[in-house]
């Protein structure tokens, strides 16, 4: 027979040890709770901040080279055949230089012709004058009716007429006959040629285009936000295909924006330089002084869907995507204008790997 102890003090054993384990159960939940594994980094980074710098204040922008303005030579004669042809595309012209001559033969007897009758209305005016005159005394007698001096006066303002007349028919063959040689209306230069020798050519048709003057101009194509920081008279920088960079300045900018490109023309004036040609696609800078700017390396800026972000490093480990708005390219380094404060961490390189929100490494502090 059992002692009564016994069964108490296997109770009391068994009780201890389920508390035990439920103690030690309890310690090891806590203790992987405590023991959880960070997740792992996206990327290890290193960190930078944005640094101020004094800059040269500049902004490229593209376009186009054209003439300044373009006179068009064309043809003031009807069905004349051209003779000669003197210039040819790239040669200079002077004011008034002759470029081109029409046949004159066929106008000359014309005109020849009109001056013919010219003298027969002369003679005609004179005689119906003199017969004028005789009525006007004779009026007075009555030995000419009222009726006859009126038709001696008649004839004599008709014989005036027919003679200004011919005089005006002679005075336009005149100047047809001037027309037959083609001059040019500035000093410039050929830009084009559609003279052909021995070609029979119609009223109006262009024979030659002429860059007056032989200025040039740069179309350069920039966004209002930029034509806003311009003004005539602005210096800007032109890079002309031999490499050579070229001085000059802004004329005048356009007072309207492309509704279809959003863009805004700026004309600037060129000098004479062999390596510009109408035409020709340049790029240039507009060159705006120096300035203070706030920079970071290029390689922190990501483009995503036509906007720029930097990635900022959180409190917790984790990064935040930031949008900013860019200015200037500096050689490895970008202008940050606003979205970013200049005590903020942000990943130097490789951000175009990282997405809002990733977990990062952070080494090189």
């Amino acid at each position: 027979m059992r002692h009564p102890l016994t069964k108490t003090a296997i109770w009391a054993g068994t009780c201890v040890a389920g508390l035990g384990a439920a103690a030690l159960i309890a310690f090891g939940a806590q203790a992987r709770t405590d023991e959880a594994p960070a997740p792992a980094p996206a990327l290890t980074v290193r960190l930078t901040v944005p640094q101020e710098q004094e800059v040269a204040k500049r902004f490229a922008a593209n376009g186009t080279v054209a003439a300044w303005q373009e006179a068009s030579v064309g043809s003031e004669g009807n069905g004349l055949r051209l003779t000669n042809v003197l210039v040819n595309v790239g040669d200079s012209v002077r004011r008034g230089q002759v470029l081109a001559t029409f046949e004159r033969e066929t106008v000359q007897a014309e005109l020849a012709q009109l001056q013919a009758g010219v003298a027969e209305a002369r003679a005609q005016l004179a005689e119906a004058s003199a017969n004028a005159e005789r009525a006007r005394a004779l009026a007075s007698s009555g030995a000419l009716s009222s009726q006859q001096v009126q038709q001696y006066l008649t004839a004599e303002e008709t014989a005036q007429a027919r003679l200004e007349a011919k005089r005006a028919s002679a005075h336009a063959q005149q100047l047809r006959l001037s027309r037959t040689q083609v001059l040019a209306p500035d000093d410039g230069l050929i830009s084009a040629r559609g003279a052909t020798a021995g070609a029979v050519v119609p009223a109006g048709q262009e024979l030659f285009r002429l860059i007056r003057g032989g200025r040039l101009e740069w179309r350069a194509e920039v966004t209002p936000e930029e034509a806003a920081r311009l003004a005539p008279g602005s210096e800007v920088t032109i890079h002309a295909a031999d490499g050579q960079p070229v001085r000059a300045r802004v004329r005048q900018l356009a007072p309207t924006v492309d509704p279809r490109t959003r863009t805004a023309l700026v004309y600037v004036d060129l000098p004479k330089v062999a390596g510009l040609r109408a035409g020709m696609f340049a790029r240039g800078e507009f060159d705006q002084g120096r300035g203070s700017a706030i920079t970071v390396p290029q390689q922190a800026v990501v483009v995503r869907d036509g906007f720029s972000y930097v990635f900022r490093l959180q409190d917790d480990g984790r990064v935040s995507q930031v949008r900013v708005r860019t200015g200037l390219q500096l050689e490895d380094r970008v202008e940050v204008i606003e979205g970013l404060t200049a005590q903020a961490q942000i990943v130097a390189a490789g951000a175009g790997f990282l997405s809002d929100g990733d977990f990062v490494k952070v080494v090189g502090r």
